[in-house]
């Protein structure tokens, strides 16, 4: 599903325009981006947690000379869905 698709069937249950519900989306994008890069998660009780978890640094391999390399730690997102969300996916 695209973010049109999202918007599409959003749009079929409520009463707001297609432009309407694109900002709000594209607003709650915004706020969960800005939350994880403050370093903050974002809890939605029944769907799941998005939260920055940090890398460690780690040796690895460079794929076309098989040099070992070190790879720098990092920071990234990650998203761990909640029991409602489990059990949704686990019907089907």
């Amino acid at each position: 599903m695209t973010k049109s698709d999202l918007i599409n069937t959003i749009s079929e249950s409520v009463d707001l325009s297609k432009k309407d519900i694109g900002n709000i989306i594209g607003e709650c994008f915004k706020v969960i981006t800005t939350t994880l890069s403050n370093g903050d998660k974002v809890q939605i009780v029944g769907f799941g947690t998005f939260e920055v978890r940090t890398r460690k640094e780690r040796k690895g391999r460079n794929p076309s000379t098989g040099k070992e390399i070190t790879i720098p730690k990092s920071t990234v997102p990650a998203f761990k869905a909640g029991r409602g969300l489990k059990d949704a996916v686990a019907k089907h």
